[in-house]
């Protein structure tokens, strides 16, 4: 059964403290596995963690619509039981984390599919969106809906960016008084706040990239087709994709590996999109000394130009002396 975040404050006071010691802030794929392998976290634990967070940080934030921790803690005890059985390293890539997904976006079981919309409430899916399919193969865990700009920000003009009846008004946690961007919203403040180390957007024009940007994470929009849009609430067919949201760029790789593919009931645009993914995946392409030689450029005129002796020039030089 889903759950408002005023009924997670009563059950999380049963969520044990086994994994106390895990450090979550800025907590990655790649150290949630090394944390599991270590024995000193377990699915079920991570989700009672992120819980607590959500519950402690989200009213402030408005990055969550419902949580389903039922199924969430159910599908984390399923994932500890494999891990205990399955020899190393022949788990899925994403098994035991989990994830929010937008709130346009089907998983079949105990929450809605809304696109933040009141109009919506009680359209639980009967099935997966295709993108929700490929996470649970890869062993991801639903953890929840996050928030939205309602019907994907084309409910008409005047409406706040990150605003929907169902979720209010999404907050930038860097600067609550900033607008977190576009659509996507509820993904990028649940994966800048360390709500979630996954989160799923869907963009048309924006909503993936503008969120990420503005919330200062990691946001790939894919190529029309590289994902499925089967079972999501889109704006249009020619335009729309799925990607993920997350803090950083290996973990992004890591999800985008795991949830393209070809699907059935999205055939003529995934179809199409096969050719473009590479032969042994993206995960190749991820290199700890990319940036090593590189020169990055500063567009002072256009971008970057304070007034001398201003704050704002005082912060940046600092920042770009931190860069350099």
């Amino acid at each position: 059964m889903a759950i408002s975040l005023s009924g997670l404050l009563l059950l999380l006071l049963l969520a044990g403290s086994a994994a106390a010691a895990f450090e979550l802030e800025e907590a990655t794929i790649d150290s949630i596995h090394r944390a599991f392998t270590a024995g000193e976290l377990t699915s079920r634990g991570l989700v009672e963690i992120y819980l607590r967070r959500i519950a402690s940080q989200d009213p402030a934030l408005h990055a969550v619509i419902e949580l389903d921790p039922g199924g969430a803690l159910a599908a984390a005890d399923r994932a500890d039981a494999a891990r205990v059985a399955t020899e190393p390293g022949a788990l899925p890539p994403l098994h035991g984390v989990p994830v929010l997904l937008k709130d346009n976006i089907a998983a079949a079981g105990a929450l809605n599919a809304t696109a933040g919309s009141l109009a919506m409430v009680g359209s639980r899916p009967a099935r997966d969106a295709g993108v929700v399919e490929r996470l649970r193969r890869a062993g991801a865990v639903v953890l929840g809906t996050a928030s939205l700009s309602e019907w994907c920000n084309f409910r008409g003009p005047g409406i706040p960016a990150g605003w929907s009846p169902r979720g209010g008004q999404g907050k930038n946690p860097y600067m609550p008084s900033a607008t977190p961007c576009a659509s996507s919203s509820g993904s990028a403040i649940a994966a800048a706040a360390n709500l979630v180390a996954v989160t799923i957007g869907t963009e048309t024009d924006g909503s993936i990239m503008c969120p990420s940007s503005f919330n200062s994470v990691v946001g790939i929009k894919p190529t029309v087709g590289l994902t499925s849009r089967a079972g999501v609430i889109i704006i249009s067919p020619r335009m729309d994709t799925v990607g993920p949201i997350t803090r950083t760029v290996s973990d992004a790789v890591h999800v985008l590996e795991a949830i393209v593919g070809y699907d059935p009931r999205d055939a003529e645009a995934t179809r199409m999109a096969l050719k473009y993914i590479p032969e042994g995946g993206y995960n190749q392409f991820l290199n700890i000394d990319g940036l090593r030689g590189k020169r990055l450029g500063i567009l002072r005129k256009d971008f970057f130009s304070f007034p001398s002796g201003s704050v704002q020039e005082k912060v940046f030089n600092q920042h770009f002396d931190v860069m350099r």
